[in-house]
């Protein structure tokens, strides 16, 4: 059975540990499907510059892009956007979770702590993955498991076709750069039409993003 599994890593074993000692309101989000690629992630705090200044001084992650200019007047409820490299700790977590046939859904870095949802394709490889993170001394302390057979415990904004949709674009390497996968190859694997696949991811990303932006995560009942 599926399974989504939320856990918390010290800020240390994972990244952007020196970013919160710096600046203790200092809070970090990534929402979606989290690969590869270096995310986008969103960050509030004081200020733009307090908070890019405590990045750059933060040896565990790089600042690759600043794609929020700071520009007029800000508030304590201001949100800057950030592309970030995080470095070999984020990336070890990654490669486990992967290797165990798991994928990173979001994950929330606040008081020197990451809050993480996973989820696995089968109940048995959330054990194998626990005890790798144990190997490598992550410090994992599990808040939450849930199976995903209904829907709004696992707290997801897609609909079960949409999920099922972006989770199979992701397995077989539709986000990678360069896809390892056409959009065409995609929707024979889920037996749809090229159209109604576009649309479907389409109204995957728009739900996950208007989630994010919203910090809402209230499932839908059925698909548009």
């Amino acid at each position: 059975m599926t399974t989504v599994v939320e856990l918390e890593v010290p800020a240390d074993r994972l990244g952007a540990a020196r970013a919160f000692d710096r600046v203790p309101s200092f809070e970090l989000r990534i929402g979606g499907i989290i690969g590869t690629s270096p995310p986008l992630v969103w960050t509030s705090g004081p200020d733009r510059l307090t908070i890019k200044r405590a990045l750059e001084s933060d040896p565990s992650v790089e600042v690759l892009a600043s794609l929020t200019d700071g520009t007029g007047r800000e508030t304590d409820d201001d949100c800057w956007l950030f592309q970030l490299e995080f470095g070999d700790d984020m990336k070890l977590f990654q490669q486990i979770v992967s290797e165990s046939d798991g994928t990173i859904l979001a994950a929330h870095g606040q008081d020197g702590r990451w809050s993480l949802k996973l989820l696995f394709t089968d109940h048995k490889r959330v054990s194998e993955c626990h005890d790798r993170f144990a190997q490598y001394d992550f410090r994992v302390t599990v808040t939450r498991v849930s199976g995903t057979n209904d829907i709004t415990s696992a707290r997801t904004p897609l609909t079960s076709t949409q999920y099922e949709a972006i989770y199979k674009a992701y397995e077989l390497g539709y986000f990678d750069v360069p896809r390892r996968i056409t959009l065409e190859e995609l929707a024979d694997e889920l037996d749809v039409s090229h159209q109604a696949l576009s649309e479907r991811l389409r109204r995957s990303h728009a739900a996950l993003v208007d989630a994010e932006l919203s910090a809402g995560m209230t499932p839908l009942q059925s698909d548009p």
